[in-house]
């Protein structure tokens, strides 16, 4: 009940969490990652895999690509539904991730306690959460699938939600996030209109070409070179893109 894991956030939901945060009041936000796919991987490239399952198929001009999206809470300082007991206020609600925290969702992606906001108490050798690498509470680990398979299952609806919102910009994966910042109202119908779209065929779904978007701009100039829509965000500039925010990895480049 430190609350530290409640602040300053953007926290992933899915499509239903999602749905419900906006109708209590919350931001939601789009963000959006994508990598050429010029190939499909291999059985024993099992991070790319990973990748594959939670994205779906476009194009940036001429060349393949696929795209993450993440929907996430956003809030600066408290989240809203924390009271000033630091007892969270839709606790039988919670989204996943927080039922799942301090634990990692993304299967190549370490669980540090230093890394995490939990006091160190946490982490007590009379309690331990984790033994010889397994995550010891079975009931952890069945919502930790539950969230993959809601990443992987939720791709083609994201997709959609994406097209309706006129979204067509996306971070270089692994170099950052490009998120989006809708209307509330207007997230919220594009959620809901993808779920009732869930089942149309795939050539009646709208197609959408993807900006590439990077601080790095010898990264822009070699996607533009095989085909690519590329976009430089020049961290010089005084007028920032209006239509998106660029939260970045690397320190920008000239």
């Amino acid at each position: 009940m430190c609350g530290n894991c409640c602040h300053d956030l953007r926290l992933p939901l899915t499509v239903d969490e999602a749905t419900a945060w906006i109708e209590r009041g919350g931001q939601v936000q789009v963000l959006c990652e994508a990598l050429p796919w010029l190939e499909e991987p291999g059985a024993n490239d099992l991070q790319a895999q990973h990748k594959r399952k939670r994205s779906f198929a476009a194009t940036s001009g001429t060349l393949p690509a696929r795209v993450i999206v993440v929907l996430a809470g956003t809030f600066a300082g408290p989240c809203p539904n924390l009271g000033p007991d630091m007892r969270c206020g839709i606790y039988e609600d919670r989204p996943l991730v927080c039922r799942i925290y301090p634990a990692e969702i993304n299967p190549f992606v370490p669980l540090v306690p230093s890394h995490k906001g939990c006091p160190p108490e946490a982490w007590a050798p009379s309690t331990p959460y984790v033994r010889h690498g397994t995550i010891v509470d079975a009931a952890l680990r069945d919502l930790i699938a539950r969230s993959r398979s809601a990443d992987e299952r939720e791709a083609p609806l994201k997709r959609e939600v994406c097209a309706a919102l006129g979204i067509d910009r996306a971070a270089v994966s692994n170099e950052g996030f490009v998120a989006h910042t809708p209307q509330a109202a207007e997230l919220h119908a594009a959620l809901k209109q993808a779920r009732a779209s869930a089942d149309l065929p795939d050539d009646a779904r709208t197609e959408t070409s993807w900006s590439f978007v990077s601080n790095q701009r010898k990264m822009v100039d070699v996607l533009v070179s095989v085909g690519a829509q590329g976009e430089f965000v020049d961290a010089a500039s005084e007028s920032p893109p209006a239509a998106y925010e660029y939260l970045g990895f690397l320190a920008p480049s000239a």
